[in-house]
């Protein structure tokens, strides 16, 4: 259902489109992490599923796309 798994310091994403720039070049880089169609690891949230997201962070960011299934 989902090509990527996203994760930061803060939350874990499922989608299908991932965008990672980074946006600065000092010691600490700004990057930015833009999905689409995404799935949010988030007890909190009352809807975990979202059409676009926008992340801005200065820590690490995992992106790993996953295995295609197998038909």
């Amino acid at each position: 259902m989902f090509k990527f798994a996203v994760e930061t310091e803060r939350r874990f994403y499922l989608c299908n489109h991932v965008d990672v720039q980074v946006k600065s070049d000092s010691p600490r880089p700004l990057v930015e992490v833009r999905l689409t169609d995404a799935w949010v690891w988030d007890m909190y949230r009352k809807s975990r599923f979202v059409p676009n997201v926008r992340v801005l962070t200065f820590k690490d960011v995992n992106v790993e796309e996953l295995p295609a299934p197998e038909i």
